[in-house]
């Protein structure tokens, strides 16, 4: 390996995998997100809190491009999302090079989206057979793989129909993990689970954490930020208003409005 390769590796590495400059989203007269300025290190997990209508998933879908910016840029992996630059200016990509940037970045959503004439393997095999043309026995082997990471080696065959809401959202979990992204975005992923159901799913985040998945989580699980997250972002009105450790923020917020929130979920 040359100097110059060795340094650009290097380089690489130190990178933030989430760069967020100036990032604003406007829908219509409505500024869901002002100027947001974040970073999110390789490996670490960000829990973004806040109250509904915070701009918390708003933030999460431009990160994947699934919402245009209205202004500013992000970057994952040091590449532009959704754009390209020329002469100082962006310019939006193509919705077919835009998909596939997205590739790269796994997304679990409040509803688990399965589709329901799979079963639980056919569901997890799909996207990488149908968009990154693997060849189908070595798809098989990988998304057994996974569904036994999220406990659900036993229940491949099964159809989303018969498996209970947190047992989808484990097979969303292992969908996203199938196309082997650097980055997973979870939006408040067990908001519609009955509360007997929320462990098994945090206790799959919390492996995925532990082995160095870079996450981004919205959610309203407080013990899960306070244990799992590097970093805790307060968002309210489209504003980051307090980031830091999860424990500092979560037992000596500094800005009453954080305090308020926290007054009443904690």
């Amino acid at each position: 390996m040359t100097d110059t390769t060795a340094a650009a590796a290097a380089s690489a590495v130190s990178s933030p995998m989430v760069y967020a400059d100036c990032v604003s989203k406007s829908f219509g007269s409505n500024e869901v997100l002002k100027s947001i300025s974040l970073e999110v290190k390789r490996g670490e997990v960000m829990c973004l809190v806040g109250p509904s209508g915070s701009g918390k998933s708003t933030f999460l879908r431009c990160i994947n491009h699934l919402e245009a910016l209205s202004a500013g840029r992000l970057s994952v992996d040091g590449e532009l999302v959704g754009y390209r630059e020329a002469n100082g200016r962006l310019y939006e990509l193509h919705p077919k090079e835009a998909s596939k940037q997205r590739r790269d970045i796994g997304m679990v959503f409040q509803r688990f989206n399965l589709f329901p004439h799979m079963t639980a393997l056919e569901n997890v095999m799909e996207a990488p057979i149908r968009v990154k043309g693997q060849r189908r026995s070595d798809v098989e082997k990988r998304a057994r793989e996974l569904l036994a990471r999220v406990g659900l080696a036993e229940r491949a065959d099964y159809y989303p129909a018969h498996l209970s809401g947190g047992q989808q959202q484990r097979v969303a979990i292992a969908r996203a993990l199938a196309m082997d992204p650097k980055l997973m975005l979870f939006d408040e992923p067990t908001s519609a689970l009955d509360p007997e159901l929320v462990g098994e799913v945090l206790d799959v985040m919390k492996e995925l954490a532990k082995s160095g998945m870079t996450m981004i989580v919205v959610t309203h699980e407080m013990g899960f930020a306070r244990e799992v997250a590097d970093t805790l972002v307060f968002m309210d009105g489209g504003v980051v208003v307090e980031s830091g450790n999860p424990r500092e923020v979560l037992t000596n917020p500094q800005h009453n409005r954080t305090k308020a929130f926290l007054s009443k979920v904690l």
